[in-house]
């Protein structure tokens, strides 16, 4: 995303934000592209880095372990309660970065915008994005914006990739958990899915259902501060929490023991749940995370995570077992038993 300030003026007029609409003249590398950039990305995202206009972004980086990742978002619809696709493209990625133990450093911003996009909801996503990162104590340093034919993409695209640095010491990945261990989670599943599916359906309810998408990096700061045992940390985003357990029961060889009666889930969430034909426990999550810890570390992890706003719901779940068949089982609420399995498609399409 060349940003470099220009001598001479990009347009006699500037961008119409109330009423003006992207056209493909804004992806074709020439000055409406340049002044959609100027007007719209850099106010939003601007930083001492950006602010040189290169292809590339420099920086330095403590000492440590690097880590990347990087996202594509699709959610639709684009606005949601409790945020939208560019908050949502931050959060994402942040979480991604600190479910190593990282902290997130910098964050790149790719767009694929279709033609005839109101310039009035692309300047609403860009703040909302610049707000996220900045909250989240990242930056935006670099990015690319292209503009596709009407048709060619469902209005818009975002993809987001970012970089961090793990502390000297800390090994978290999701191949470690270990039988013995403690499940816990940072509080109520399904609120972001279900969000966003109650506001396509224009379901109603006494209480909106706001969706749950934040940035963790402070809240895992603050676990691993505390507790550098941690083996495993993972944000249950698409296909929630069941698919994110059986990922971390495949990746390390083990089972998972569950009680249902300890996983939080709002009244209002339940409810949806039941009229949509949905299973909580596969819907998304987009600010809480599960974390797999030696089980006389879990008191003291919970502690901390209770101490800050995003985990003031936290609580432990289950453990993990010995388990060949690396199986997710879960006691339920009326005495007996059954298997927590992932989807075998989509329960929620385009959500994150």
């Amino acid at each position: 995303m060349n940003i470099a300030p220009r001598t001479s003026r990009l347009s006699t007029r500037r961008l119409d934000l109330v009423a003006g609409r992207v056209d493909l003249t804004h992806g074709a590398g020439g000055r409406a592209m340049q002044q959609l950039i100027e007007e719209i990305f850099r106010p939003a995202f601007d930083n001492p880095i950006l602010a040189r206009g290169n292809d590339q972004a420099a920086f330095d980086v403590a000492a440590g372990r690097m880590v990347m990742s990087t996202d594509c978002f699709v959610v639709s619809p684009l606005f949601f309660p409790g945020g939208d696709i560019g908050s949502l493209a931050v959060h994402g990625t942040v979480n991604d970065v600190a479910m190593s133990g990282a902290r997130p450093l910098y964050l790149s911003a790719g767009f694929v915008i279709e033609e005839g996009f109101p310039l009035a909801d692309l300047q609403r996503i860009a703040i909302s994005m610049g707000e996220a990162a900045r909250a989240a104590g990242v930056a935006v340093v670099t990015g690319d914006t292209k503009v596709v034919e009407r048709g060619k993409a469902d209005r818009l695209f975002v993809n987001t990739a970012g970089i961090g640095v793990v502390p000297t010491g800390v090994e978290i990945s999701g191949d470690r958990a270990r039988p013995g261990d403690a499940i816990l989670i940072s509080g109520t599943m399904g609120d972001h899915g279900v969000a966003i599916m109650a506001h396509r359906a224009g379901l109603e309810f006494e209480t909106t259902i706001v969706s749950d998408s934040a940035s963790l990096n402070g809240l895992v700061a603050d676990m691993v501060a505390a507790v550098p045992t941690i083996r495993v940390l993972r944000d249950p985003t698409r296909g929630g929490l069941a698919a994110t357990l059986n990922e971390i029961c495949h990746q390390s060889g083990v089972g998972m023991r569950l009680d249902e009666a300890a996983i939080p889930i709002k009244p209002e969430v339940l409810g949806a749940c039941e009229l949509l034909g949905l299973d909580a426990l596969n819907v998304a999550n987009e600010g809480k995370l599960i974390a797999v810890v030696p089980a006389a570390e879990a008191a003291r992890l919970l502690t901390v995570m209770r101490a800050h706003p995003l985990g003031r719901d936290a609580t432990m779940i289950g453990d993990i077992i010995a388990d060949p068949s690396r199986f997710v089982r879960m006691a339920t609420r009326i005495g007996g038993e059954r298997i927590v399995d992932w989807l075998a498609g989509e329960q929620l399409p385009r959500i994150c």
